[in-house]
């Protein structure tokens, strides 16, 4: 096997056109006891072309990889069955690899299993109907059907069904539950049926028992991702595959799926903390596809994801979770494009959303210093008392960027102005900004030469630019104040970065 993966270290370095001239063509010729020694070119032939490969490329090493399918050795056989699917067998190469797997023995019909479930067809499925195919292998197939033939998609207006309670959960960075939990007390309202309750680190529970849509829940904004609760795991049980299997395959997922999704129900899972657990997700596969045929294991463009996320707090628990996939998110329609470092959009809402207004007739004047692509503009502008839009970023491409996502935003009754430009050179006139509000340069992914220096001058024209009354909302990565008196600490929060802490604060100008 080592001596297997050397040389196809080796071949996959080689010009396409010299492995196919050479190498092929050496194997081809070659021995039955010295093909087994070079079978890494059948493997090296099947990645190289399959990702560099012209049509007709593609169609000659599909037609010489269908040839080896009859090879009387099987470890050749096995090779080529695994190559096929990399350059597409085709309705020609499903069917050879159907004949052969009526005589295969058992470890190869794993094999051509495994490549029926990515090249799998009608003439695959009828087979499946007669009962003579593995059943995961039946679902793989299924799914990648569905996949190509009928592309699923989630309703958000769908009303999903209620029996009992049901738990979701709005999941966050770590330190924003305060403002995630005010938003939904805010917008879920108990007349519909929403109860907010517990709040967890990066997390905020609601509870519903009556009839409600997604589309509900993705008028929050300040929510990274949605989980609706499908059971509970013991993480040391010697069982949790199968009670993972019981959770997935329930009727409440089986509703939920199959009422909010337009096409076929698929899904994926995901449990990075469990590390490499492939023989146990195929274990759990097979069960859910046999107490739920309806819903399908598809790791690739599933409309939704089954979470196994761990409870925590010392417990060796893990929750099930059903978490849509939309991408694009919904609510950030507005946003054409994106630059490298650009602030992640709920973290805008959340700062937006701190940041309030400055009273109750309040027509403010916005300004973000290091604007990158606009979306703590966009997201403070979309609650509404906004009169004018300042943004300045050093990067000429993300000032574009920027105004492309206002603009798509449909925030055209707002006067704006972008400058590329240092912001301590912009033209702001003194005393008339009412919100700085930014995510500025923290010197993790764009390294900044003087990062305190650079947060000291935010602080003295953030003093010069701000009416009185006015705040200054932004991350700060360091234990600096201030040297102005004028600014005074409001509100101040660790918050998660992804991977490092910060700190989300409010000034307030005085008089």
């Amino acid at each position: 096997m080592k001596a297997d993966q050397d040389l196809y270290k080796q071949l996959r370095d080689l010009p396409k056109e010299r492995l196919w001239s050479d190498e092929v063509t050496r194997f081809d010729a070659a021995s039955p006891r010295e093909r087994m020694e070079r079978v890494a070119v059948i493997r090296a032939a099947g990645m190289i072309f399959g990702r560099f490969g012209t049509e007709e490329e593609k169609r000659r090493v599909r037609d010489w990889l269908i040839t080896l399918l009859a090879d009387p050795q099987e470890k050749i056989r096995r090779y080529a069955a695994n190559a096929l699917p990399k350059i597409g067998a085709g309705e020609q190469g499903e069917s050879k690899i159907l004949d052969v797997l009526h005589t295969a023995g058992e470890r190869e019909q794993r094999h051509l299993g495994r490549a029926l479930e990515k090249v799998g067809g009608a003439a695959t499925l009828a087979l499946a109907g007669q009962g003579a195919l593995p059943r995961l292998t039946e679902q793989k197939v299924r799914a990648g059907v569905a996949r190509r033939e009928q592309p699923a998609s989630i309703n958000l207006q769908a009303r999903l069904p209620m029996k009992g309670v049901l738990k979701i959960r709005l999941r966050c960075r770590r330190g924003l539950e305060k403002l995630v939990y005010d938003e939904a007390s805010e917008k879920l309202r108990a007349h519909d049926g929403f109860r907010v309750g517990t709040v967890r680190p990066g997390c905020v529970t609601v509870e519903t028992s009556e009839e409600f849509s997604l589309g509900d829940l993705y008028r929050l904004r300040c929510f990274a991702t949605v989980g609706l609760d499908l059971g509970t795991i013991r993480d040391t049980s010697d069982d949790w595959a199968e009670e993972l299997a019981a959770c997935i395959a329930s009727p409440t997922n089986r509703a939920l799926m199959t009422t909010a999704t337009s096409g076929v129900p698929r899904y994926r899972l995901d449990f990075p903390e469990r590390g490499h657990q492939r023989g146990a997700i195929r274990r759990v596969v097979d069960r859910v596809f046999e107490q739920a045929p309806e819903i399908l294991n598809d790791s690739r463009e599933a409309p939704w994801s089954i979470d196994v996320i761990p409870t925590g707090e010392g417990r060796k628990e893990s929750f099930v979770e059903l978490r849509p996939r939309l991408y694009p998110d919904p609510r950030l329609s507005y946003r054409l494009d994106d630059i490298p470092a650009a602030s992640h959009p709920p973290l805008a809402a959340c700062m937006a959303r701190l940041a309030g207004m400055a009273g109750p007739h309040s027509r403010e004047v916005v300004w973000d210093p290091f604007c990158g692509s606009g979306l703590e503009l966009v997201e403070r502008t979309l609650l509404g008392g906004v009169s004018s839009l300042h943004g300045t970023d050093l990067d000429p491409k993300a000032i574009a960027v920027a105004r492309a996502n206002i603009s798509a935003a449909e925030l055209s009754d707002i006067k704006s102005s972008f400058s590329a430009c240092d912001f301590r050179d912009a033209e702001i006139t003194p005393r008339s900004v009412t919100l700085m509000i930014t995510n500025p340069p923290l010197g993790r992914r764009v390294r900044v030469k003087d990062l305190q220096g650079l947060f000291a001058d935010l602080f003295r024209v953030a003093a010069r630019a701000l009416a009185p009354g006015g705040r200054l909302v932004f991350a700060n990565p360091l234990r600096l104040r201030p040297e102005d008196p004028s600014l005074k600490l409001e509100y101040r929060q660790a918050i998660d970065m992804g991977g490092f802490e910060c700190r989300l604060e409010m000034y307030r100008k005085e008089n």
